[in-house]
């Protein structure tokens, strides 16, 4: 498969403030790649410019091997986009949303209808398609969002932090709908700063930070590159603590276990197996055992190791915006 996008050396500056600083990056035709990093990364500064509703400063950007700056109307043409808020019109039904967008193709009106028909029922928004957008729930209003990149049918859909906010159960359900459009060809880039959704639906992950890729591959090479799982070991007696890591350096992979807290190791590890040699060797020495994890490294040990910060927590969500 061709890549269904290609950015070389993209750059783009706001005053003194550097968003895309020679970033390099490529999608796949049909894959989901994650650009998972924090707030004021450049995530969405790339989305812009790959939509065509920023020019930048230098550097290249294909999207389906047509020129972001020489060709934009033929970029937009192709692609659909959902940005960070649900851009919805609030005095209109969520039936006229749709319909309008269609128009805006030139579409014209008995296909426009056709397809808002279509994509209501795909978002399970037909009940609720003759009522004024402004009576929808969060989750509804994210979905109406959705649904209006689809009526274009658009190859490549780039969307930009799409669940921020949203409940539980509307995030799952935008899940669902994301596997099921890459199941059928379309190539998503999705920005996230959640890592169980990067985690959950991107082929590719890409991690952004200060305006340039440092790292991209699948959820399981990046974690690979953090280093191997940790066999995390507390000890019944904290003062025994530096005789249980002596007796456990044999099943060590590489380096040496770490005291991570009072009677507390963390040591690297491969193979299966390690909890119980763990267990017989301490027994060995008369060291008690007070509890055994086997801990892997997640993409916040990736994102830290690579940025030298964590992944800023989930907001709390309202359960009130679950979706009627």
């Amino acid at each position: 498969m061709s890549d269904a996008i290609q950015v070389e050396e993209l750059r783009k500056r706001f005053d003194e403030v550097i968003a895309l600083d020679g970033l390099d990056l490529s999608a796949t035709e049909g894959e989901v790649l994650a650009l998972l990093g924090p707030n004021g990364a450049g995530k969405t500064t790339l989305v812009r410019a790959l939509t065509t509703l920023l020019i930048p400063d230098s550097g290249r950007a294909i999207v389906l091997g047509r020129d972001v700056v020489a060709d934009p109307l033929g970029v937009r043409r192709e692609i659909g986009l959902a940005g960070q808020f649900a851009a919805v019109d609030e005095i209109l039904t969520g039936r006229e949303n749709l319909e309008m967008v269609g128009m805006l193709y030139h579409l014209g009106r008995a296909e426009s209808r056709r397809r808002a028909v279509e994509v209501l029922d795909r978002f399970e928004l037909t009940e609720a398609a003759d009522r004024r957008t402004s009576t929808y729930s969060g989750g509804m209003r994210r979905r109406l969002d959705l649904a209006a990149t689809l009526v274009g049918r658009p190859r490549v859909l780039f969307l930009d932090e799409p669940t921020t906010g949203l409940d539980p159960r509307s995030r799952a359900q935008l899940w669902e709908m994301v596997r099921e459009l890459r199941a059928e060809g379309t190539t998503i880039l999705l920005t996230t700063q959640y890592l169980e959704e990067a985690d959950q639906l991107a082929q590719l992950i890409a991690v952004i930070d200060q305006g340039r890729i440092v790292a991209e591959g699948s959820a399981h090479e990046l974690k690979e590159r953090v280093g191997r799982d940790r066999l995390i070991v507390r000890v019944s007696d904290p003062a025994r603590t530096d005789d249980a890591r002596g007796a456990l350096l044999g099943l060590v992979a590489e380096g040496r276990g770490d005291v991570v807290g009072d009677g507390e190791l963390s040591l690297p590890i491969s193979g299966p197996g390690a909890s119980a040699e763990a267990v017989r060797a301490l027994d060995g020495i008369g060291v008690g055992v007070a509890g055994l994890e086997i801990r892997s490294p997640t993409l916040d040990d990736v994102f830290f190791s690579l940025t030298g910060r964590h992944v800023e927590p989930e907001p709390d969500v309202h359960l009130e915006e679950v979706a009627a």
